[in-house]
């Protein structure tokens, strides 16, 4: 379903984006690949969106963390990632730890050429399994990123840790 007015881009769309440009030799020939770091750069995106291409060193990691509202996708465009997520919708506010129900974990492992797309209140961490292997992957999010919230993670507890804003990454 599309959004009306001016919700921009569908899941649809955006996964698409990450597919595409993730299978583009020359956008990803741009990344610097860092060893020991993740790497960036930032792209134009349709429809209002951002995106990136991120480079991800062995062992990378981004620790548990959603969107700050934002719908978006990703793809691997190269190694492969392993996506933990937990399968509920979270309180925006007034929150600083919650007890989470069985069953609400998800594993996805994403090798090159696969991607995903998530909605609004997506909670997940991302990491590179491999001890050898740098991955690559393509994200993009609409609307751009106001901000993010960080979390840890302890057993079935799950505690909110800070919220950065745009201008802290």
């Amino acid at each position: 379903m599309r959004p009306t007015g001016n919700d921009g881009p569908t899941l649809g769309e955006l996964l698409e984006f990450a597919h595409r440009t993730a299978a583009d030799p020359g956008v990803l020939a741009r990344l610097p690949r860092r060893p020991g770091e993740r790497s960036w750069i930032s792209l134009p995106a349709p429809g209002g969106a951002e995106a990136w291409v991120i480079g991800w060193p062995p062992g990378a990691e981004t620790g548990w963390h959603d969107h700050g509202g934002s719908r978006g996708a990703f793809a691997t465009a190269s190694g492969l990632l392993r996506e933990s997520s937990i399968a509920v919708e979270l309180p925006t506010e007034g929150w600083r730890v919650l007890e989470l129900a069985d069953g609400v974990d998800r594993r996805r492992e994403l090798s090159t050429g696969r991607g995903r797309a998530f909605g609004p209140h997506h909670v997940h961490q991302v990491v590179n399994p491999s001890r050898t292997e740098h991955a690559v992957s393509v994200h993009v999010y609409y609307p751009p990123l106001p901000l993010m919230r960080r979390y840890t993670r302890d057993g079935r507890v799950l505690r909110l840790t800070r919220t950065e804003q745009t201008q802290e990454w």
